[in-house]
């Protein structure tokens, strides 16, 4: 074969290889895009349906035969009420670095306290009863920590968190746990829990004020457009550049 036969293949054959692989990238960024703009849709679904939720007046909370029919996409957020009794001395300890739900203890570190509530019927349902700060981890630290008899609490229907990849173990013996999981703690507390859901509770505030419960005030980031625009851009532009890469390769010719 002819030496410049070979070499206007090879040239061809690079052309070609550049071509599939712009198109890949150029599709893939593309997808991204696409992608940020699907969750920017979700997230703003999510905000609407949680504020819509959370601004309610709280409703009682539903016999134990209508627990089986709860759903986290249906019912989480939900305001309820209900009189329950904490079990006396019993609490797990959910370490928190603050939360987007609750800017009233902004980037605070400290602890979730969660804790057993007996209802009128005899079953458990968990309650986060709310924030301590890490100097008043230990229960006897905080006064009149655990409220005697019945309380009217008020507080929001949670699901437990998954476990990410690098979310830390458990510390069972120290009874402190990295995710709001109410049938960890209660396995190892030998709690029987009746409910699929746990309450983040919203009030009463205790006597000596900790742990702190709350209201939720949703603010979830939504940074969405901005990465969608990032994906299209990057894409564009790479289409731009080998525009200009094959319009010299022809020039060149």
């Amino acid at each position: 074969m002819p030496k410049t036969a070979s070499v206007s293949g090879t040239k061809r054959g690079g052309v070609v290889g550049a071509t599939i692989a712009t198109i890949i990238a150029v599709a893939i960024l593309l997808g991204l895009g696409k992608w940020q703009l699907d969750r920017k849709v979700w997230k703003e679904d999510l905000i609407a349906t949680v504020n819509a939720r959370i601004s309610q007046t709280p409703q009682p909370l539903p016999p134990r035969d209508a627990w089986s029919h709860f759903g986290q996409a249906s019912h989480e957020y939900t305001r309820v009420s209900f009189p329950a009794e904490f079990l006396e001395g019993q609490e797990a300890l959910v370490y928190t670095a603050g939360s987007s739900l609750r800017p009233d203890v902004g980037g605070q570190q400290g602890f979730w306290v969660f804790a057993p509530a007996r209802l009128a019927g005899g079953s458990l349902v968990m309650v986060n009863r709310g924030f301590v700060p890490q100097d008043k981890k230990d229960a006897a630290l905080r006064a009149d920590a655990t409220p005697h008899g019945s309380v009217d609490i008020v507080g929001y229907l949670r699901w437990p968190e998954a476990r990410g990849m690098f979310t830390p173990a458990d510390d069972v013996k120290d009874n402190v746990w990295y995710v709001r999981d109410p049938e960890a703690m209660a396995a190892a507390h030998h709690w029987t829990l009746a409910a699929p859901f746990y309450i983040d509770q919203e009030g009463p505030v205790p006597p000596g004020g900790l742990p702190k419960p709350g209201k939720i005030d949703v603010q979830l980031p939504d940074n969405h457009l901005q990465y969608a625009l990032t994906w299209f851009g990057l894409a564009l532009a790479l289409a731009g550049v080998y525009v200009v890469w094959l319009a010299g390769r022809l020039a060149r010719r």
